[in-house]
């Protein structure tokens, strides 16, 4: 989580950027009473990755609904990347980089137990489909006072 957090935006690649703007769209388009997904879903047709609209989609619900704390998202044209989204961040780099089951003692800490089994389905879903277009979110390199 310390290697996204605080960081610019603008330093990250475009698959943490996406992420990111995506989990600001889908919290504002929630408080303003609309459909998130439907508000996001152009914007992920457009980058080849509408297959990750539903696995993200449902993430999301799934943290509105069974997380274990409220969490916090920036506006979306905030510069900088949250606590919140950082872990959601890491959360989906470690999938691939540490596998599952420490994904999965990550999830035990964010969400409800009855919840962690389709919260790990639902980021390897999300993953796959944004591998498969190329903009899988990576961890950026360590700067200098933000070692991991």
């Amino acid at each position: 989580m310390y290697q996204f957090v605080d960081r610019p935006l603008t330093s990250l690649d475009e698959g943490c950027q996406f992420l990111v703007w995506s989990m600001r769209g889908w919290v504002t388009g929630l408080g303003q009473g609309r459909c998130p997904a439907q508000l996001l879903g152009p914007a992920f047709a457009r980058r080849g990755i509408i297959g990750a609209l539903q696995p993200f989609h449902r993430t999301m619900l799934m943290l509105n609904r069974d997380a274990l704390e409220t969490l916090r998202f920036c506006p979306v044209a905030c510069p900088r990347v949250s606590e919140h989204e950082a872990i959601l961040l890491e959360t989906l780099t470690s999938l691939r980089e540490r596998g599952p089951a420490q994904t999965r003692a990550t999830l035990d800490l964010l969400v409800a137990e009855e919840t962690v089994g389709d919260m790990l389905e639902s980021l390897s879903r999300l993953g796959a489909a944004m591998a498969i277009a190329g903009i899988f979110p990576c961890a950026p390199a360590a700067a200098p006072g933000h070692e991991g």
